[in-house]
């Protein structure tokens, strides 16, 4: 359930919206990936749901600019 009301409020943003949550999640795997690399990130997990989220919001704005 918690899946698709995120996609229902990634629906309900505009473009510039989306593209700032991008950039957000983008540097948040950035220094997901550096922590791991430095050993020093504790839940490894959590760098396959950033991975997971930036594809959704990509898959959103693909969606809109295919509208």
């Amino acid at each position: 359930m918690k899946r698709k009301d995120y996609l229902e409020e990634l629906n309900g943003k505009n473009v510039e919206q989306l593209q700032a949550d991008l950039v957000s999640a983008k540097k948040e795997l950035f220094n997901l990936r550096f922590q791991n690399a430095t050993n020093q990130l504790n839940n490894t997990a959590r760098i396959k749901e950033v991975r997971k989220t930036i594809a959704r919001i990509q898959t959103v704005l693909t969606q809109k600019a295919n509208s």
